[in-house]
């Protein structure tokens, strides 16, 4: 292995990184607003509005995102419609497409991710928020989504990780991001094993900053957890301090 060759890469696949970092940030902020409605209308118990949710998730996770990303990139252009509209202007660019796919792929399973936060809220506390007059959107933004937020936050962290190796994907539509310039340089190069490692290695950073990046984000929405424990432990040794006296007294009786 040429160490310096991995070295002399490096610093040329981290220009290609801001455009992979660009893409995922890009389809995952899109993907959150589109799955946010969603996941409220998937976690309904009225049929009318979950099952046309549940059959988009259905479709986009039951299917390969390759296969998703090359209908929206080929597929677009075979429709005159499409190529005789304002919606060409968009699609016939593979960063836009890439975007689409990306996005709506992380949509469908950030609506299911949600949508098991939203039913993972516990009943009394809506309860609650109803008992005190809240209407189902104050509620909802109030009580269920934080709630639903902080439960589906482990999983979602995944999901975003994910997101970024997938990224790579876009490499098979021409568009030059990290995976697309790796192999442009193992083309000129003839050295695979040095290129795709310095690769490897970026994606593990951009992995290692994004798992950081949660980790803090629970541990900060977790605080009020911890500080009622330690309430809750605090009134406990408090109460066995009142009562030792009581249990000696009768022990010596």
């Amino acid at each position: 292995m040429n160490l310096s060759l991995i070295l002399d890469v490096l610093p040329l696949l981290a220009d290609s990184m801001v455009l992979t970092a660009k893409l995922t940030i890009a389809s995952i902020i899109l993907g959150a607003f589109i799955a946010l409605p969603l996941s409220l209308m998937r976690a309904s118990l009225t049929a009318f509005l979950s099952f046309p949710v549940l059959a988009y998730t259905f479709v986009f996770r039951g299917t390969p995102l390759l296969i998703q990303l090359f209908l929206v990139y080929y597929g677009a252009s075979q429709m005159d419609w499409i190529r005789s509209s304002a919606a060409w202007f968009i699609l016939r660019e593979p960063f836009w497409c890439a975007l689409i796919a990306f996005s709506l792929n992380h949509a469908a399973y950030t609506t299911e991710i949600l949508r098991g936060g939203i039913r993972a809220v516990p009943f009394g506390d809506v309860e609650a928020a109803k008992a005190l007059g809240m209407s189902y959107a104050l509620r909802t933004r109030r009580v269920v989504l934080p709630a639903a937020i902080r439960l589906a936050l482990p999983a979602y962290a995944n999901e975003v990780v994910l997101m970024l190796k997938a990224s790579s994907l876009a490499s098979t539509i021409t568009l030059m991001e990290l995976t697309g310039t790796a192999r442009k340089i193992v083309a000129q190069t003839f050295s695979p094993y040095e290129v795709f490692i310095s690769a490897a290695v970026i994606y593990l950073g951009i992995t290692l900053v994004i798992s950081y990046a949660f980790a803090h984000l629970e541990r900060h929405l977790a605080k009020h957890q911890q500080r009622n424990a330690q309430t809750g432990m605090f009134w406990f040794a408090e109460m066995i301090a009142t009562l030792r006296p009581r249990l000696r007294g009768s022990v010596s009786r």
